[in-house]
């Protein structure tokens, strides 16, 4: 398993799962200072003052920039209509952007029926995690099984109507800083690299503090590659890795990505686009669809494409896509 984009770093113990996380506190935390937690906070370029206390409540979600994106509703804001105003908005985990986290889907751009064929597949018990201790995939599917059909499309017109751009900078290195984990994101804790990358990719954000403590939908991360990574996968994604011996072309291992997400793999129809989103995300859908924890008919479509990918292929395609930031 591809730990690293679970957001892990060892092994779970055999059995280990994740429980349902609890609904949003707006509470103060008690290991806190109190002050520091209701002094209001501003980010560069916006008119909002919130506080930590109103940034980190899930069910009345911030939002410092509203001229970024179509008005908030109060789906996007404070959660299925079901859950009472005690469960959390669309817009705290994924942003009021759609851009989402390394942790979590970056949503923005997708095509509606993409969109409504996945929370539906949530619904159906099609589409799980093949990590059991990612919680907020339990969260994402509670989510999706409190939600009307009609808060089902009103989420995915909302994301769809905002177009991706890319905001994650893919960088080739052999040494990462040293990270900590913070819900199943790479936070890191120094600024030099001095820790071998490995066959891994570490998302991080830009500005940590900026990401973590303000929610800051302005700042994006660095994705820390392997050196060559980025174009061994675009060999894997552009021609699925065949090569020409003798004159003769020998299939490569899978199928060239722009088969079925498009020439500039930005999606078509009812498949996604994955040029410049979130390689942490992308390489656990591909294991997950591997592993069989994603059944629906278009994941099935898929399972022969990455049925033969090793890790290393996983690092190196998403390597590359990622990289994609105009939509190459």
């Amino acid at each position: 398993m591809p730990l690293w984009a679970y957001g892990f770093v060892t092994p779970g113990a055999p059995g280990e799962k994740a429980t349902m996380p609890g609904a949003p506190a707006h509470a103060l935390r008690p290991k806190e200072d109190a002050q520091e937690q209701l002094k209001l906070r501003q980010v560069e370029g916006s008119a909002e003052h919130f506080s930590l206390l109103q940034i980190r409540n899930g069910s009345e979600v911030v939002d410092w920039f509203p001229g970024d994106h179509p008005p908030l509703t109060p789906l996007m804001k404070h959660g299925p209509a079901s859950g009472g105003g005690n469960t959390y908005g669309c817009a705290f985990c994924h942003m009021p952007n759609g851009k989402g986290r390394p942790e979590n889907a970056p949503v923005s751009g997708l095509p509606v029926a993409y969109f409504i064929r996945q929370m539906q597949d949530m619904r159906a018990g099609l589409r799980s995690s093949a990590e059991p201790r990612k919680a907020n995939t339990l969260l994402m599917i509670a989510l999706a099984q409190a939600m009307t059909d009609a808060e089902i499309r009103e989420a995915a017109e909302y994301f769809a109507a905002m177009p991706w751009t890319p905001w994650i900078r893919v960088v080739e290195t052999d040494r990462v800083p040293r990270t900590r984990i913070q819900t199943n994101m790479f936070i890191p804790i120094e600024s030099e690299r001095t820790e071998l990358i490995g066959a891994r990719i570490i998302e991080v954000p830009e500005n940590a503090d900026e990401v973590e403590l303000n929610r800051n939908p302005h700042v994006g991360f660095i994705a820390y590659v392997p050196i060559g990574s980025v174009k061994k996968g675009e060999a894997l994604v552009t021609t699925g890795g065949a090569t020409i011996i003798n004159g003769q072309t020998v299939p490569g291992k899978t199928v060239a990505c722009a088969t079925c997400h498009g020439l500039d793999l930005k999606g078509l129809v009812e498949v996604p686009g994955i040029a410049g989103r979130s390689p942490s995300y992308l390489a656990r859908q591909l294991y997950d669809i591997q592993q069989g924890t994603r059944k629906s008919p278009l994941a099935q479509l898929m399972k022969p494409v990455v049925a033969n990918l090793t890790n290393d292929d996983l690092v190196a395609i998403v390597a590359f896509v990622s990289s994609l930031r105009s939509g190459k």
